[in-house]
């Protein structure tokens, strides 16, 4: 019995993929052309995304939101899993790689579960909470700029219900986290973070070494 996580080879990373991925065709169409992009990184994984897909299922979501949409991969995961009465509320400040979004929202004939708010993400969350949408997601998809993730967990966690999970991308940070002589301001951010989640009586968590690293809070 292994007492950690074992650590994937670029075969054993492979393997994985080709034994338990099952990507729709409008997925993999739109991680090739995002991976031409210089941003490419800023992808989730085909594996993450399937995982990200079956906790919708699990959880029975409706109403989801999504803090950062890039190209729109995680967006489309997510919309393909939910209901048609389901949506997707995503939040992105960039017209360019959001267009890219669109296209394969449509193409996926999944444009009507998706509200696309375009600017700071922040004002956008505030205004939600505003408008009295406090505790009526389900489910809560982060990954943005790192120096905000802190708001941006604060304010999300106004918004969903008891019971409903937020899941934060990147906390793992290719390693850089654990690395105590990085103190780049992303970094310190993701560290910061990880430290007051882990003590954070509101929630319950799980901390998963997929993709860039995944934490999953459960809203208590």
């Amino acid at each position: 019995m292994a007492g950690t996580t074992l650590n994937l080879s670029p075969a054993l990373h492979a393997y994985l993929v080709e034994n338990s991925v099952r990507e729709p065709d409008v997925l993999a169409e739109l991680r090739a052309i995002t991976h031409q992009l210089s941003e490419s990184n800023m992808q989730i994984s085909p594996e993450q995304g399937q995982f990200m897909s079956m906790l919708m299922q699990l959880h029975g979501a409706k109403k989801t939101l999504e803090v950062g949409t890039f190209t729109g991969y995680s967006a489309l995961v997510v919309a393909l899993a939910l209901p048609d009465d389901g949506k997707v509320v995503a939040l992105d400040v960039s017209e360019e790689w959001t267009t890219i979004a669109k296209e394969f929202w449509k193409k996926a004939n999944v444009s009507h579960k998706v509200e696309l708010k375009l600017g700071p993400a922040a004002e956008t969350l505030q205004s939600l909470i505003s408008r009295g949408e406090n505790e009526t997601f389900d489910f809560a998809f982060i990954d943005a700029d790192k120096a905000n993730y802190d708001l941006y967990y604060e304010l999300t966690l106004q918004l969903i219900k008891p019971g409903g999970l937020i899941a934060i991308d990147n906390v793992l940070w290719d390693g850089k986290v654990a690395d105590p002589d990085i103190h780049d301001l992303s970094t310190t951010c993701i560290r910061a973070l990880n430290h007051k989640l882990r003590h954070d009586p509101r929630i319950t968590l799980s901390m998963l070494p997929i993709g860039d690293g995944l934490t999953l809070a459960r809203k208590c």
